[in-house]
This record gives structure tokens, C-alpha cells and sequence, in this order.
């Protein structure tokens, strides 16, 4: 199948061995419960193969939720999803698996985020040898929505400490609210660039909808972080993450549009440019 036909939201693409592998949020059930998670597994990043479901959820009352963001990293020789289940609050869960092709299972203790906040859209970061979680505090508990870090337990099962604040929906430039102090945040990802700066992309709205922003941070996770004067993104697609190809080039992947059921994979090269990042025109 081509990526025009894969139907998901909040892609992420791991790339090893010579294959790509594309995980994301069912666009079937995106608003709705969430049933499990398909990889799509391609060595061009043109033709894909049909579904394979690496994760499916616990078939009960309590497990009935909403499901978003699965992204996968390797750690120690396996491989860790990060994935939000609503129940009832918004939390990312870690699960655990042998194979990029699953099955994945759980493995952290509960929610790595804090029981009382609504939060989602955990990812996986490293810095000088500590594991942490980059996730959003949403914007519809708290209004004006952030994106927070935790560290990890080194095997990755539960959360070490308090979370620690990175930035707030409203220090974008630009950023368009719903309303009095809201402001959304979504999907961080981290990338350092090739000078060692790093950088980190995530997405909230602005004059054409959704979008993918770009903050950067001199002095590592905890920051403090400013924005690039550019979008990666401004077309109504986003929550995206950064990879490189088999031939090395670097790529940023989100969804577009960012309205069901039309959401679909779009593949956008990039470039590094003063040290921060400018989709290829």
C-alpha cells in the first residue's frame, strides 16, 4: 500500500536494519476507544505493507479508552512504546517488547505521568547517561498547556522524582488560543543537531490551523528554551517526529490535515541551517 492510504495520526517511523517501521494512532479510532497499535513496514518509504498489529489492549470494562501517540526507542537491547490511555485521566504508559514487530506488553509501574494531571504524549529522551519522559500537561486541565519532563528509573518502569517544567503553549509566537489563556501543546519530540545543540519540535494551532514548532535549548532538557523564528510546519498537519533515511537524509513525518478522517502520513525533507531546522523547499 502507499502512504497516501495509511490511515493514522501522530506517526513515528523507526528506522533499522534496512526497513522503516511506522507506527501511529488508528485514525478509525482516534476519537473514540482504542483497540491497539499496527506497524507498517516499508524499505523505500513509498510501499508499505498492510497492518500488523503489535499491541492490542486488554479486553475489559477498565481498559475501554481513549488511546493516542504510540512512538517506539530501543533502550538496553529492547524495545520501549510510549503510548496515552485515558482512564480516567490522560497518562503515558511504557510498554516493553523483543521485536519492533511486537507484541508489546505492559511494563511500567501504572502511568509514568502524574495520576492527578491530564497529560499525553509521552517520548523518550537521554541526556548525560539519565532516561527521561518529554510529555504535555494538557491544555484542558491547566488552560494554558506545558510540556514537562520526568526522569525515569533506569529501567525505564517508573518515574524518578517530580516532573520539572520545560515551556508553556503561549511562549510560541503566534500561537492561536480556544479561548481566554488556552493554549495547546502537543507531541514533543527531541533531536540534537550535528553541532550538539538541542533541539525540540511539538505542535499547538496557529492562523492556518495546526503546526509544528521549533524551541531549542543552549544548555540541555531543563533548559532555558527559546523558539526559532519559523515554522517547521504550518499547514494544518503536524505532531510529527524527525528521523534519517537509509541513505542518511534527514526527514521530518507528521499528519495532515488535522481533521478526521482525512489525516495521513506526509514525509517533508529537512535541512540544518545557524543550527536549527528548515523544511527543504
Amino acid at each position: 500500500m502507499k502512504l497516501s492510504e495509511i490511515h493514522v495520526r501522530d506517526p513515528f517511523i523507526y528506522v533499522e536494519d534496512g526497513k522503516y517501521y511506522l507506527y501511529g494512532t488508528r485514525g478509525q479510532g482516534a476519537w473514540g476507544v482504542g483497540f491497539g497499535v499496527d506497524v507498517f513496514v516499508s524499505e523505500d518509504l513509498e510501499t508499505w505493507t498492510e497492518a500488523h498489529e503489535v499491541f492490542c489492549v486488554p479486553q475489559n470494562d477498565e481498559w475501554k479508552s481513549h488511546m493516542w501517540a504510540p512512538e517506539v526507542h530501543k533502550y538496553n537491547g529492547s524495545y520501549y512504546m510510549f503510548v496515552t490511555f485515558n482512564r480516567p485521566m490522560n497518562g503515558t504508559y511504557i510498554l516493553k517488547s523483543d521485536s519492533l514487530m511486537g507484541p508489546f506488553s505492559f511494563h511500567s509501574e501504572g502511568s509514568i505521568t502524574p495520576v492527578e494531571w491530564s497529560s499525553l504524549d509521552g517520548t523518550f529522551y537521554i541526556e548525560n547517561g539519565k532516561p527521561y519522559m518529554i510529555f504535555c500537561h494538557e491544555w484542558t486541565q491547566i488552560g494554558n498547556g506545558e510540556i514537562c519532563g520526568v526522569e525515569l528509573s533506569e529501567d525505564l518502569s517508573k518515574p524518578v522524582g517530580e516532573p520539572f517544567f520545560i515551556l508553556r503553549a503561549s511562549d510560541l509566537p503566534g500561537v492561536s488560543s480556544f479561548g481566554e489563556n488556552k493554549y495547546v501543546t502537543d507531541g514533543p519530540f527531541m533531536y540534537k543537531n550535528s553541532e550538539g545543540k538541542l533541539l525540540m519540535i511539538w505542535s499547538s494551532f496557529g492562523e492556518h490551523g495546526y503546526l509544528e514548532a521549533v524551541a531549542y535549548s543552549e544548555e540541555g532538557i531543563k533548559g532555558p528554551w527559546k523558539h526559532s523564528d519559523h515554522l517547521i510546519f504550518e499547514q494544518n498537519g503536524g505532531h510529527g517526529m524527525i528521523f534519517r533515511t537509509l541513505d542518511g537524509e534527514l526527514k521530518f513525518v507528521c499528519h495532515q490535515p488535522n481533521n478526521s478522517p482525512n489525516e495521513r502520513p506526509v514525509i517533508v525533507g529537512l535541512e540544518e541551517k545557524n543550527g536549527l531546522l528548515y523544511p527543504v523547499k
